[in-house]
C-alpha cells in the first residue's frame, strides 16, 4: 500500500509541491555530479604540471559527457515511456520497458569499451599536439572509457528510480558514490596512505570507482524498493517495439546531450586556435558552470515524469502546472546561479592556483557566458516539456540551435578576431548569449504549437 502511495502522488499531490518534492533530490544528484568534477579538477590543478593536466581533462572531457548523454538519453525515454505506462496501469509493459533499458545499458558499455581500447589517442591527437597533454589525456580517458559500466548503469538506474516516483533513492546513490571520488582523490592522485603517487591515472581510477558505488547502490534500491515493476531475464529480452518506442523519445535527448560533447570537443579546437591558456580556461568554466546547469537539469528530470504521467492520465489542468511552475523554478534557479557566477568569478578560479592569462581569460568567461543563463533555463525546461508531450522533434531543435547551429559558426567566427588580440576573447564568450537568446525565441514558437495539439485538446 505504501509503495502505490508513492506511485500515485504524481497523480494527487499539488504539482508546485511535487517538483519540489521529486525535484530537489535530483537537483542535489545533478549538483553533487557537477561538484566532484570540480573536485577532481582542483586535485588535478595542484599535482606538478596542473595546468598541462586541466587541459589534458578538458580535451578528454567530451568523450565522458559523450557516455553520459547516451545513457542519460536512453534513460530518459524509458522514463516517459514507463511512467507513461504506470499512468495507464500498464505493468506488463512497464517491466518490459524497465528490462529493456537494462539490455541497452550493456550494448551501450560494450561500445565505449571498445572505444577504450582502440580510438582514444586518435580522438585527442585531434585536439593538441602536445606531447605532455597527449600523454596525460589518453591514460585518463582510456581508463574511464574501458570502466565505464559504472557510469552507464547508474545513468539508467536514476531514471529508472525517478519514473516510479523515488528519486531520494537516487541521490542517496549518486551521493555515495561522489563522496567516494572525492575521498579516492587526494589518496590515489597525490599517492597517499602508503599507496603510490598515480597522478591523472588515480583521478581517473576515482572517477569510475565513485561511478560503480552509485551504480550498485542504484541497483539494489531497485530490486529492494521498487515493487510495481517485475523483474527477470525474460523482460531483458530485446523488444523491437519497445526499444523503438524508448528511443522515439530519448533519441532527441540523447542528441541533445551529445551535442553538449560536440560543442566543447568544436570549442576546445577553436580555442585551441587562440592559446593553449584559452582552452585551459574554457574546460575550468564549464564544469563550473555546471554546478548550475545541473540544477536546472535535475529539475528538467522532474518535469518531464509528471508531466507525462499526467498527460497519460489526460489531466489538462496537472499538465499545465507541471509546465507553468516547471518554468518558474528553472527561472529562479538560473538566476541565482548568475548572481554567484558574477559575483564570485575571482575566487573561483583561485581554487584552482590559476594565474596571468588563464585566470584572466577565466574570469572573463564566467562574467560574460553567465548572462546566458536568464535564456539556457528557459530552454532546458522547454526540452523536458517537449519530450514529456510527444515533441521529440521540438525537443532536438531546441539543442540543435543551442549547442550546435548557433554556436560553433559563430564562436569560429569571433575567435578569428581573439586570434590577433586576445583582449577580445570576449567576444567569443558573446556566441552563448546570442545562441541561447535566439533559441529561447524559438521555444516559445514551438510551444505553442505543442500546447494547441497536445493540450489543448484535453478536457478540462
Amino acid at each position: 500500500m505504501n509503495e502505490e502511495r508513492s506511485v500515485n502522488k504524481m497523480a494527487v499531490m499539488p504539482v508546485k509541491k511535487l517538483l519540489v518534492n521529486m525535484g530537489l533530490p535530483i537537483i542535489l544528484s545533478m549538483m553533487m555530479q557537477a561538484a566532484y568534477n570540480i573536485v577532481d579538477s582542483i586535485f588535478v590543478a595542484n599535482m606538478d604540471g596542473g595546468e598541462a593536466a586541466l587541459n589534458a581533462l578538458t580535451l578528454a572531457f567530451p568523450i565522458q559527457m559523450l557516455m553520459v548523454a547516451i545513457a542519460i538519453g536512453t534513460g530518459v525515454g524509458m522514463n516517459a515511456l514507463l511512467s507513461k505506462s504506470l499512468g495507464q496501469g500498464d505493468i506488463e509493459k512497464a517491466s518490459k520497458v524497465a528490462g529493456n533499458a537494462f539490455f541497452l545499458g550493456f550494448v551501450i558499455y560494450a561500445c565505449f569499451l571498445l572505444f577504450g581500447i582502440f580510438g582514444v589517442r586518435a580522438f585527442v591527437t585531434s585536439q593538441t599536439s602536445n606531447p605532455q597533454i597527449i600523454d596525460m589525456a589518453v591514460r585518463y580517458l582510456r581508463i574511464c572509457c574501458i570502466m565505464s559500466m559504472g557510469i552507464t548503469c547508474f545513468n539508467i538506474m536514476e531514471k529508472l528510480l525517478q519514473s516510479t516516483g523515488r528519486s531520494n533513492y537516487s541521490t542517496i546513490a549518486q551521493i555515495s558514490g561522489a563522496a567516494t571520488n572525492i575521498i579516492l582523490d587526494p589518496i590515489l592522485i597525490y599517492g597517499l596512505l602508503g599507496l603510490p603517487e598515480m597522478g591523472v591515472d588515480g583521478a581517473a581510477w576515482a572517477t569510475v570507482i565513485g561511478q560503480l558505488v552509485s551504480a550498485g547502490l542504484g541497483l539494489f534500491f531497485h530490486f529492494a524498493k521498487v515493487k510495481e515493476i517485475k523483474n527477470g531475464f525474460s523482460y531483458m529480452k530485446p523488444s523491437g517495439s519497445i526499444i523503438k518506442g524508448i528511443y522515439a523519445i530519448g533519441l532527441p535527448a540523447i542528441i541533445a546531450q551529445a551535442l553538449m560533447s560536440v560543442m566543447t570537443y568544436g570549442l576546445n579546437i577553436i580555442l585551441g586556435s587562440i592559446s593553449e591558456n584559452a582552452v585551459t580556461a574554457y574546460g575550468l568554466y564549464y564544469k563550473i558552470q555546471q554546478f548550475i546547469l545541473f540544477a536546472a537539469f535535475g529539475l528538467r528530470d522532474a518535469i518531464t515524469p509528471i508531466i507525462s504521467f499526467n498527460h497519460g492520465m489526460r489531466n489538462k489542468r496537472r499538465v499545465k502546472d507541471g509546465i507553468k511552475y516547471g518554468m518558474i523554478d528553472t527561472l529562479i534557479i538560473m538566476v541565482i546561479g548568475l548572481l554567484l557566477l558574477e559575483i564570485l568569478a575571482k575566487p573561483f578560479t583561485g581554487i584552482f592556483g590559476l594565474s596571468g592569462e588563464t585566470q584572466q581569460i577565466c574570469i572573463s568567461a564566467m562574467r560574460v557566458i553567465s548572462v546566458s543563463f536568464l535564456f539556457a533555463g528557459a530552454n532546458v525546461a522547454f526540452q523536458g516539456i517537449f519530450q514529456a508531450l510527444n515533441g521529440g522533434l521540438e525537443s532536438l531543435i531546441i539543442s540543435v540551435c543551442r549547442q550546435f547551429l548557433l554556436v560553433l559558426p559563430v564562436a569560429w567566427g569571433f575567435a578569428q578576431i581573439a586570434k590577433h588580440d586576445h583582449g577580445m576573447i570576449w567576444l567569443v564568450w558573446s556566441t552563448f548569449i546570442i545562441a541561447e537568446g535566439l533559441t529561447a525565441l524559438i521555444a516559445c514558437f514551438l510551444m505553442k504549437r505543442i500546447g494547441k495539439n497536445q493540450i489543448d485538446v484535453m478536457e478540462d
